[in-house]
C-alpha cells in the first residue's frame, strides 16, 4: 500500500500499540473480580499480571534481533495474530492456573509489538532525521492514550459484564487491527545480514552507554508496572466505588501521560537533563502520598502526578537508547522492553508479598523510591552522555 508520508503506518502501528498497551493496563481494575471468582487473595490474582509481564520481558530478547534480521513488519504481523488469539482465549480460563498460562503465551507474543513497532518507526523515517522524533512521538501518544483509556474500558466492561469480557474485547480488537496491518505494512527486509543472538547482544553489551541507559528502565518498570496493578484494589477499598468508577479514577494516570508527553519536550529544552531528576522527585512525592490518601480527589491527584513523573523519564530513556545503536534498533528496543516488563513483573510479585505483610502504603512508598532513583540516576547518566555529544532529544507528541 502506497504511503509516501508514512501517516498510514503511524496510524495502524499506533492503534495496535493502543490495544496492546491497553490490554496491560486494563488488568489493574480486574484483580478484585478475578480474586473473588477464583476464591484467592489479591496477591495470588496478581500472578495473572506477573505471568504476562515476565514472558513479555523474556521473549522480547528474541524478537528484537529477529526483526533486525527478517524484517520488522513480518515479525509484528506474526506477533499481533498470536497476541490477539491468546488474549481472547484468556476469557475462557476455568481457573487461575489456566488464566496465568494463557496470559503467559499472550505476553510472549505481545513482546514483539511495542518494541519492534518503535524500531520500525525509526527505520521508516531513518532518511528523514527531522521526522523521526515526530513520528515516534505520534506513536507514543496513541500508545499512552491506550493506557489512559484502558482502566475505564476494563472497569466498564468488567462492571457491566465480567472480567472475561475485557480480555475477549481486547483480543478481538487486536485481531481486527492485525488483519488491517497485513495490507498496510510493507514487508521490508532486515537491516543485518544474519540472525545471531550472540552477535546482537555482544554488540549491545559492548556499548556501555546503552547498558547504563536500559538498566535505568528496570527501575521504571518495577516502580510503575509493579505498583499500578494494585492501585485498583486500593481505590476500591478506600472509596467503596464499583469497578467502573474505579476504572475512571485510574484513568487519571493514563491521561497524565498523554498531556505530560506533549509538554515534556518544551520542559526538556528549558531544564535539560535535570528534568529527569525533577520528574523523579515530583512523581515520587505524588505516589508516596497515594497510600495515605482517602479522598477520591487526592487519589486522582496522586495518580496524575505519578503519570507525569513517568512520562517525563521513560520516553527520554527510550529515545536516547535508540540513538546509541541506530543499526540495531530492534535489539535496542528488546533490551528496553526486557528491563521495563521484567522489572514490572518482579515488582508486581514482590509488592504482592509487601501488600500481604505491610499494606498498600508500603507498596506505593517502594514504588516512589524506585522512581526517584530512576530520575536521579537517569539525569546523571544522560548528562554525561550529553557531554560526549550524544543527542538526547525527546519525542515531541503533537495532536
Amino acid at each position: 500500500m502506497k504511503d509516501p508520508d508514512g501517516r498510514k503506518v503511524i496510524l495502524i502501528l499506533g492503534i495496535m500499540t493502543f490495544w496492546c498497551n491497553g490490554e496491560n493496563y486494563a488488568a489493574a481494575p480486574l484483580l478484585v473480580e478475578i480474586a473473588r471468582e477464583f476464591h484467592v487473595n489479591i496477591s495470588q490474582a496478581a500472578l495473572s499480571v506477573t505471568s504476562y509481564m515476565l514472558p513479555f520481558g523474556l521473549f522480547t530478547i528474541i524478537f528484537g534481533p529477529l526483526a533486525d534480521r527478517y524484517g520488522k513488519a513480518r515479525v509484528i504481523n506474526f506477533a499481533a495474530f498470536g497476541s490477539a488469539i491468546f488474549c481472547a482465549l484468556a476469557a475462557t480460563a476455568p481457573g487461575l492456573l489456566s488464566l496465568c498460562v494463557l496470559r503467559a503465551v499472550n505476553g510472549a507474543f505481545a513482546a514483539a509489538i511495542l518494541p519492534v513497532t518503535m524500531s520500525l518507526v525509526g527505520d521508516r523515517f531513518s532518511r528523514e532525521p527531522g521526522k523521526v522524533q515526530h513520528a515516534l512521538g505520534k506513536v507514543f501518544g496513541i500508545m499512552f492514550l491506550g493506557g489512559a483509556c484502558a482502566t475505564a474500558i476494563g472497569g466498564a466492561l468488567s462492571y457491566f459484564g465480567s472480567w472475561r469480557l475485557v480480555y475477549l474485547f481486547y483480543g478481538l480488537a487486536e485481531l481486527v487491527t492485525a488483519l488491517v496491518m497485513l495490507k498496510t505494512l510493507d514487508k521490508s527486509p532486515g537491516t543485518v545480514a544474519r540472525f545471531s543472538l550472540r552477535d546482537a547482544y555482544r554488540e549491545a553489551f559492548a556499548n556501555a552507554d546503552l547498558v547504563k541507559t536500559v538498566s535505568i528502565v528496570f527501575l521504571v518498570g518495577g516502580s510503575v508496572f509493579g505498583s499500578f496493578a494494585y492501585a485498583g484494589q486500593f481505590v476500591q477499598a478506600t472509596t467503596g466505588y464499583n469497578l467502573f468508577e474505579v476504572g475512571l479514577i485510574l484513568t487519571f494516570f493514563g491521561l497524565a501521560t498523554v498531556v505530560g508527553g506533549r509538554k515534556t519536550a518544551r520542559l526538556r529544552q528549558k531544564l535539560g537533563n535535570r528534568l529527569l531528576l525533577y520528574a523523579g522527585i515530583f512523581g515520587a512525592l505524588s505516589w508516596a502520598l497515594m497510600g495515605v490518601s482517602h479522598s477520591p480527589i487526592f487519589i486522582s491527584l496522586s495518580l496524575t502526578g505519578f503519570g507525569l513523573g513517568f512520562i517525563m523519564i521513560h520516553p527520554s530513556l527510550v529515545a536516547t537508547a535508540q540513538q546509541l545503536m541506530p543499526g540495531r534498533r530492534g535489539t535496542v528496543m528488546s533490551l528496553v522492553s526486557f528491563n521495563l516488563f521484567v522489572g514490572g513483573g518482579l515488582g508486581t510479585l514482590v509488592n504482592g508479598k509487601i501488600l500481604d505483610n505491610w499494606g498498600f502504603g508500603a507498596v506505593f512508598l517502594l514504588a516512589a523510591v524506585l522512581l526517584l532513583l530512576a530520575g536521579f540516576i537517569g539525569s546523571i547518566v544522560l548528562q554525561r552522555q550529553s557531554g560526549r555529544s550524544v543527542s538526547t532529544a525527546l519525542p515531541v507528541i503533537e495532536s
